[in-house]
């Protein structure tokens, strides 16, 4: 299920911060692909598919990016705009991503090496998908993100 997770913080206002998460203990997953979105301009929307394995943690250390998750059933709305904040997306989640700020960047850490087939970029597909159980219901939302 998708939560929002706030990196490790180190350093200070007069010499600036440095912030990290380790592979296995922030996330559930061993990182094998790292990869970031820029000059996108405001208001573009991107995503529009989801994974059927892929989990993924998703920021943004600079601007401001709008994620809204949809697991077959329902949406919930994260804004990404700190950059020791992150947004761990499990399986099974179709994503719409709005870049709301000038310069924003997006950074995503992924689970596996990039596979085609992994992608589904139908809505339609994603539905009965999701409607049929493939993912066992573990696509769900948290009841404290349901509040």
């Amino acid at each position: 299920m998708p939560k929002m997770i706030t990196f490790k913080k180190i350093g200070n206002q007069e010499i600036g911060y440095l912030s990290f998460f380790e592979s296995n203990k922030e996330v559930d997953f061993d990182v094998k692909r790292i990869y970031y979105t820029y000059d996108v301009p405001v208001g573009v929307q991107r995503g529009m598919h989801a994974h059927k394995e892929l989990k993924q943690l998703v920021w943004c250390p600079y601007g401001c990016v709008e994620f809204i998750l949809d697991n077959g059933k329902e949406k919930k709305t994260y804004i990404l705009d700190k950059p020791n904040e992150g947004l761990y997306i499990d399986r099974g989640f179709w994503r719409d991503i709005y870049f709301k700020k000038e310069g924003s960047v997006l950074c995503v850490a992924v689970s596996d090496y990039y596979n085609e087939e992994d992608y589904i970029r139908s809505y339609d597909e994603f539905k009965t998908l999701s409607d049929s159980g493939y993912w066992n219901d573990e696509n769900r939302f948290s009841p404290i993100d349901s509040e």
